[in-house]
């Protein structure tokens, strides 16, 4: 297995490894997962897998997590399928980390790329360790201390407002009511603190006035983003992305229509962040 740095803050491209075989392997596997914990999200081209093996290498990473909004492929239960045209284009643009609506959000995403429009639909990923670590030191000792709301409502609030969605999502929303997890975590392999707030599901910071958590999350979207603090993939057929969901936010960039874009994705189950 070779590596290559794809950015400063976080990323690395992987090379002579199939992760089909990785899913049988304890050696590969393992430097698959300390890749990870090292630099966040990976990056593996030519990754020719069928669903079935692509869901037995994501088994071993842990308990597989479900989505509320998303199908899942016929006969790989675990695999959910992320589609976009023009005529249903995805409505999640923001900046994000998966399913933090979640007590326990997910600890580890994959996504292998199925159809790949010709040109446009990048996905950028942020290292929020990097971020945190940038932060002045009386900025931290602030925000250590501190907790924030996340709700599925607030990230699903484009399809609630569609004619049948709250019908729709009735028992996402009944399963999924609004949780308050750290503002600042520790990452539970890594120790590696990390802000833990995202524009898509962070509704408001506990103990602040509205506005004071307003502006405060405002500063925090903003900072988190900084370009010295990201790393841009363009996609190919068979590429597969790994990220760590504790530590990093992505954003899909939604640039390619009227093409059709197509992605199989798998979250790995985590801990209640702390």
């Amino acid at each position: 297995m070779q590596l290559q740095k794809a950015a400063g803050a976080l990323g690395a491209y992987i090379t002579g490894i199939n992760l089909a075989e990785a899913a049988d392997s304890e050696t590969l596997f393992a430097e698959v997962h300390g890749a990870l914990i090292e630099h966040e999200v990976l990056f593996f081209r030519d990754q020719v897998l069928q669903p079935l093996e692509y869901q037995a290498f994501a088994r071993r990473f842990g308990q597989i997590e479900g989505h509320p909004a998303y199908p899942t492929v016929p006969g790989a239960p675990d695999v959910q399928v992320l589609e976009s045209t023009a005529e249903a284009p995805t409505k999640i643009e923001a900046w994000h980390s998966d399913m933090t609506f979640r007590p326990a959000p997910p600890a580890v995403t994959l996504l292998h790329g199925q159809i790949i429009p010709a040109y446009g639909g990048d996905t950028l990923w942020t290292s929020a360790t990097a971020a945190y670590a940038a932060l002045s030191a009386t900025l931290r000792r602030l925000l250590d201390g501190l907790d924030a709301v996340h709700d599925f409502r607030h990230g699903f609030r484009e399809s609630l407002a569609e004619p049948g969605g709250v019908e729709r999502l009735a028992g996402a929303i009944a399963e999924n009511p609004p949780v308050t997890h750290p503002l600042i975590r520790t990452h539970p392999e890594s120790g590696r603190r990390a802000i833990f707030v995202n524009s898509l599901f962070t509704t408001r910071i506990e103990g602040l006035t509205p506005s004071e958590s307003d502006a405060m999350l405002e500063f925090l979207y903003r900072h988190l983003v900084i370009e010295e603090h990201t790393v841009r993939l363009s996609w190919q057929p068979n590429t597969v992305a790994i990220w760590d969901n504790r530590s990093t936010q992505h954003k899909p960039v939604n640039d390619f229509f009227p093409q059709h874009r197509k992605m199989h994705r798998i979250t790995i189950a985590g801990d209640v962040p702390a």
